[in-house]
């Protein structure tokens, strides 16, 4: 029997101890219990706690509260598993049991491939490559789905939640109005304070996991004057500004009012000084409220070129004012004696660095460095060629598409302010739909997260959806697995993911994924192979034989899926079920392409809503894994129907 003693007394060690428990015994089932006591003095079985209550040295951590040190000593009866932090100890727990040969593929139990051996003694020591590693809560929420991410994020050595607004009711309105398939599912109806209390929910699961809980982001220049930013984006010019509030609202084309009828893209008057101090009040006061928030992210309005023209305004950029607000938030924060660390964002208008104005106290905060308008087709390189970077100009800005030059931007900021950063990403946002292939894109999340280290960021917050595992999770594992260490082989990560996920026949998956890749060609996805772009950025003649071929790869490979439907462990037999659907997901995309490819949009846009009503009776039986309206947002910049009024749609 075996036994495992917690030598640090901390709720985030006593999760740890019983996850080690829960999985020592699914992977002998017939070997009697696990016990588990708190004894500081243990010298037999597994003995978690603190790196420093081991006598440990954790001298190679800047910080050892935001830098995870995992040190696993075990022979076959027990042995040390420690952390440099309580969380850290978690990531050791899993990390041990990784290395016995323990898998985590998808959220949920049915995600978990876990073997039936006896365990094995493991030597292992490593610092995180990369401090910030985590996702944000977008697409359509439903809760389950939440609680299941953030139980996740773990187990594949993410160490980083944030959960974006105030209150994430948007998100969540998203999925239970069944938003793009309401022809298959009846709308369920939600309210602000079930959503409140959901995001309570999340919050407390995070903390059992230790995990680094980022906060809010956009909402501050529509709450901090009385204005309700609850409903997202959604348009509605009969949100009321309360009385006296319009003066301070951003001055444009002469008018002071909600930027196109929507709250949370509204900016404010940044020059007046009555107006920042609003800001910083209603920040203070969330701070005082909300301890438990380890990051706030203090973003401005979520659009672009709508900052204010009058002429106090103009008299420095945009970026300028922005650091000033950020002084001011850290002088009311110390004068109440809050150590809340607070993240500005490099992101639209913001991406061109402060001109004059720097931080007064740096150590408080980070910069959050977020390439919104950026290809995909094109990873982050390790070393970047200087550019010249463009002037400021208010309201005429012009967002980069090549990321490399957006990377010189965000190094100059931190040449500038010399903070903490991170990257707040969105390749599971609505990009990972534009390459069906599903691997060359796994290849750019890899390449990104190595380039991004190497021009010196911390890490990487991803804005995606939590359901981001359709047809499986190869680049979402990718992500989590090198940001945590760098020097992984790519190659070795396909192996090891669909070696886990397909079985012995792994390859041939493979093999047809990448095909499928060629085909449909994640440059024409993303649209930047149009033939003439005055015609249409989808326009592509020539591309149609490529196309055309997709049908009979897909009808090649539906006998191998058939044939493995049902596999030895629960996590194959959901990544074949997937596959299944996938198939027919990819024929008759390609088919509805084929026709977009010769300019005929209203014929391609008929049979893209047929197919997309229709295929909407499988999202049930997929929601874990599969996010049916963010799939369609992903077709948006194609057909009409999925039109959003979200910046980068």
């Amino acid at each position: 029997m075996y036994a495992i003693y917690k030598i640090t007394s901390d709720h985030v060690v006593d999760f740890a101890a019983e996850e080690l428990k829960k999985y020592l015994r699914m992977m002998m089932p017939n070997d009697g219990d696990v016990t588990i006591a708190y004894d500081p003095q243990a010298t037999t079985g597994y003995r978690l706690g603190l790196m420093s209550d081991f006598g440990l040295d954790t001298s190679e951590a800047s910080d050892i509260v935001l830098d995870d040190i995992l040190h696993i000593d075990t022979d076959c009866e027990g042995g040390i598993i420690a952390g440099s932090n309580p969380r850290s100890v978690l990531l050791a727990v899993y990390r041990f049991l990784y290395l016995n040969g323990c898998r985590w593929l998808y959220p949920g139990v049915d995600g978990e491939y876990i073997p039936v051996k006896a365990v094995q003694g493991v030597k292992y020591h490593k610092l995180a490559d990369c401090r910030y590693r985590g996702e944000c809560n977008e697409g359509a929420e439903y809760q389950q789905s939440m609680m299941d991410a953030i139980d996740f994020a773990p187990k594949i050595g993410l160490n980083v939640f944030m959960l974006e607004f105030d209150n994430p009711k948007c998100y969540y309105d998203t999925y239970y109005n069944h938003k793009y398939n309401t022809q298959v599912r009846l709308p369920e109806p939600i309210n602000a304070e079930i959503t409140l209390q959901w995001k309570r929910q999340c919050e407390t699961e995070m903390a059992k996991r230790g995990l680094q809980f980022h906060d809010m982001g956009h909402g501050w220049t529509a709450e901090s004057f009385g204005i309700s930013s609850t409903d997202g984006w959604k348009a509605d010019e009969d949100n009321p500004i309360p009385e006296g509030m319009e003066q301070y609202l951003a001055l444009l084309d002469g008018e002071r009012k909600l930027y196109k009828g929507v709250a949370l893209n509204t900016n404010f008057c940044m020059s007046n000084p009555d107006a920042r101090a609003l800001v910083v009040k209603r920040v203070v006061s969330y701070a005082k409220m909300h301890e438990n928030v380890d990051y706030l992210h203090i973003w401005l309005a979520d659009a672009s070129n709508n900052h204010c023209e009058c002429e106090a305004c103009q008299k420095k950029i945009t970026s300028d004012w922005y650091i000033i607000l950020m002084n001011e938030i850290d002088a009311a924060l110390t004068a109440e004696g809050l150590q809340t660390r607070i993240v500005y964002i490099c992101y639209y208008d913001t991406i061109y660095p402060a001109e004059t104005e720097k931080l007064n106290n740096p150590d408080r905060f980070s910069m959050l460095f977020a390439p919104i308008t950026r290809s995909y087709t094109i990873a982050v390189e390790e070393k970047i060629t200087p550019i010249e970077l463009k002037k400021y100009k208010r309201n005429q800005i012009e967002q980069p598409r090549d990321i490399n030059e957006f990377v010189s931007y965000g190094k100059e900021w931190l040449n500038r302010q010399k903070t903490n950063s991170m990257v707040y990403e969105y390749h599971f946002w609505i990009k990972q739909y534009h390459d069906p292939g599903t691997i060359e894109f796994a290849k750019v999340v890899y390449n990104d997260v190595k380039g991004y280290r190497a021009n010196g960021f911390g890490g990487i917050i991803e804005d995606g959806s939590q359901r981001s595992f359709f047809p499986n999770g190869f680049s979402f594992y990718v992500y989590g697995n090198t940001l945590f260490d760098t020097s992984l082989d790519f190659e070795d990560l396909k192996e090891d993911y669909f070696s886990h996920a397909y079985g012995e026949d792994w390859r041939e998956v493979v093999a047809f994924l990448e095909k499928l890749g060629e085909l449909f060609d994640p440059r024409y996805m993303d649209g930047s192979l149009s033939a003439n772009p005055e015609i249409g950025k989808f326009y592509n003649p020539p591309h149609v034989q490529n196309l055309r071929q997709i049908p009979a790869h897909v009808e090649s490979f539906r006998t191998f899926v058939e044939a493995h439907l049902n596999m030895p462990y629960r996590a194959q037999t959901i990544s074949m079920h997937l596959m299944y659907r996938y198939l027919e997901y990819c024929s008759r995309l390609s088919e509805i392409l084929a026709v977009k490819c010769f300019g005929a949009s209203d014929e391609a846009e008929r049979l893209f809503a047929a197919f997309w009503d229709d295929f909407g009776k499988y999202e049930l039986e997929m929601q874990q894994y599969y996010d049916h309206y963010m799939a369609g947002a992903s077709f948006s910049r194609m057909f009409k129907r999925f039109k959003e009024n979200i910046p980068g749609l």
